[in-house]
């Protein structure tokens, strides 16, 4: 067992049966479910629940209380000592974390590529935008406004669908389909707290795939992986390296993604005694998108940071929320005319030793039985256009749409 591992049950079956066995496993409602490239996590039932407090310094205080009630499982002679979870993009919305009754883990995922995805659903379905297109177009023409008469240098502009089907929707077969999908991320299932008190109907679920390493622990090595500056993916293979190659070269991304790299590099050096930060970014792909991806490294100074610790020292950065990001805050709050939850947060875990590892909560949903809330994001800087900001919208909410068999767009379909 590695450091960054907690405890995990024994199975005479090979890894890659054992992680297929896992995603078989989950159940909505009662399994958290993390698989990233390397790695597959099932986690079920409830030991203890990470209490929440309220208040401006919420997330700040979040790993304290994270760290308290880990202690209290080890007295108590628990021997997964791990929280397993969701936290939210603002401290208005707890967090969800919780220690495990059971932990489970495997080698990565492994899918057979002439099996085709096949669709959780079977019934009619509608899909409503929130906000429609052109009010999005209008956000983006008011952060652009915003940005020539003040301060503020960049702002994340998300939009949502709203799909509601005639019939439940399969989350482990959507789980499935985003985990083949996106082999290179991190795929994910959480539970989230019900709404309004209510039980079966209320329950809800944060599931997406996310392509971003907000950051991990693993002894004393730190690893971040912050993503800025997109482009959509093309069907034809030559247009498709030309996006690339345009991308690398894009003043606009470049500049994006700097102002991000910078911030992220800005948290972590404080707890680190090295930190490497690349010279300029590399891209990464998933299906749907081009990315401008720097990978940050580092050495941990002081061995009682927890990877927790790092998580709210970064987040939210400005990849998902902008820069300044008291000023992108404001303006996301102002334009945006809906409440994220969960979307831009991070999800992911954390052990009693302070090792973890923690995605940004993109590419997802909130789903329960029969609803979908689907979000998708832009970077606005200067030089951005409203048109292509909503085009890059359009083209990652592809991730969640084709992992539910649809075609993208935000039409209403039978």
């Amino acid at each position: 067992m590695t450091p960054a591992e907690p405890k995990e049950q024994e199975h005479p079956m090979g890894p890659q049966t054992l992680a297929a066995q896992l995603l078989e496993s989950y159940e909505a409602g009662s399994s958290f479910f993390f698989a990233t490239p390397r790695r597959t996590l099932l986690a079920r039932g409830t030991f203890a629940t990470v209490p929440h407090q309220g208040g401006a310094d919420a997330l700040a205080r979040l790993p304290v209380r994270v760290t308290a009630v880990l202690n209290d499982a080890r007295q108590a002679d628990h021997d997964i000592p791990v929280a397993v979870g969701a936290v939210p993009f603002d401290g208005s919305v707890p967090a969800q974390l919780v220690v495990p009754l059971t932990l489970q883990r495997a080698g990565p995922l492994v899918f057979d590529k002439d099996v085709p995805v096949q669709r959780p659903f079977s019934a009619s379905y509608t899909v409503q935008p929130v906000p429609e297109p052109a009010a999005y177009l209008n956000g983006v023409a008011q952060a652009l406004k915003l940005m020539q008469s003040g301060p503020l240098q960049k702002v994340v502009l998300s939009r949502s669908l709203h799909l509601n089907a005639a019939a439940p929707i399969d989350l482990r077969q959507l789980l499935r389909n985003l985990a083949q999908r996106n082999p290179s991320g991190y795929t994910f299932a959480a539970d989230l707290p019900q709404q309004d008190g209510t039980r079966g109907a209320g329950l809800r679920t944060l599931i997406g795939a996310s392509p971003e390493l907000l950051v991990s622990r693993s002894g004393f090595q730190v690893v971040a992986n912050p993503l800025a500056g997109s482009a959509a993916r093309s069907a034809d293979p030559l247009e498709d390296q030309e996006r690339a190659a345009a991308l690398l070269k894009s003043p606009k991304d470049l500049h994006e993604h700097a102002v991000v790299i910078d911030a992220v590099a800005e948290a972590l050096r404080p707890y680190c005694k090295t930190l490497n930060v690349p010279a300029g970014p590399s891209l990464v792909n998933t299906a749907t998108m081009w990315h401008l991806s720097s990978r940050i490294t580092g050495e941990l100074a002081d061995p009682s940071i927890s990877s927790l610790t790092l998580a709210a020292a970064m987040h939210p950065t400005p990849a998902v929320c902008g820069y300044p990001t008291r000023l992108a805050h404001e303006a996301i709050g102002s334009i945006e005319p809906f409440e994220r939850g969960y979307y831009t947060g991070t999800v992911g875990w954390c052990d009693a030793t302070g090792d973890g590892q923690w995605a940004v909560t993109i590419r997802c949903a909130e789903a329960s039985e029969r609803t979908l809330r689907i979000f998708a994001g832009a970077g606005i800087v200067v030089g951005s256009t409203p048109e292509s900001e909503l085009a890059e919208t359009e083209a990652k909410f592809r991730t969640m749409l084709h992992a539910m068999g649809l075609g993208h767009g935000a039409g209403v379909q039978s």
